[in-house]
């Protein structure tokens, strides 16, 4: 059994994409996944799972979330393994205010080309590492609500599904799938 980490986005930020967390575990739960848990209101689950391929529990949960609610939300999909790596890659060592600090989740791994050409917008003071799927962002003078280097902005950019989570909640999701 896996433990796996399922990002959803756009979660609960407006008042069109709400879902329960008790009706998202319920769902999640009747697709055949075990210990499932929630972290936060923001579309995070923690689950177990025989399946082995992410790409399959990413198009499943997403057409049950369909299905039970009639909304469209990309599903990225990161076992305990990968999640555990991505707190351990950082490489703004020092740096856990969870304001100025942040990852977004991709679907893919951005060609070459995409990730060289990925430029903050304006005069914006923000470092960015792009490290396989994820982008590690450090806001060092203000925190990420004030900024153009949105999760919008980077999908635009990169041509992907992205979803963007802070430091706690990326530090926190790892610990609950590590179990």
């Amino acid at each position: 059994m896996t433990r796996y980490v399922a990002l959803l986005r756009g979660i609960n930020v407006g008042t069109s994409t709400r879902i329960g967390m008790a009706d998202l575990r319920r769902v999640v739960t009747d697709l055949g996944h075990e210990d499932v848990r929630t972290h936060l209101q923001s579309g995070n689950v923690v689950f177990g799972s025989p399946v082995r391929d992410a790409g399959t529990l990413a198009r499943g949960l997403e057409k049950a979330i369909t299905g039970e609610f009639g909304l469209t939300v990309p599903v990225l999909i990161r076992d305990a393994g990968e999640l555990a790596a991505v707190v351990a890659g950082n490489p703004y060592p020092g740096q856990d205010d969870p304001t100025r600090l942040l990852v977004a989740f991709l679907a893919a791994a951005p060609t070459k080309a995409k990730a060289a050409a990925l430029t903050v917008p304006g005069t914006e003071n923000v470092e960015f590492t792009v490290a396989g799927r994820e982008v590690y962002q450090h806001f060092p003078d203000g925190g990420y609500g004030r900024s153009k280097f949105t999760n919008a902005y980077l999908e635009k950019q990169l041509g992907m599904v992205a979803t963007t989570r802070n430091w706690k909640s990326v530090r926190a999701l790892a610990e609950l799938a590590a179990g």
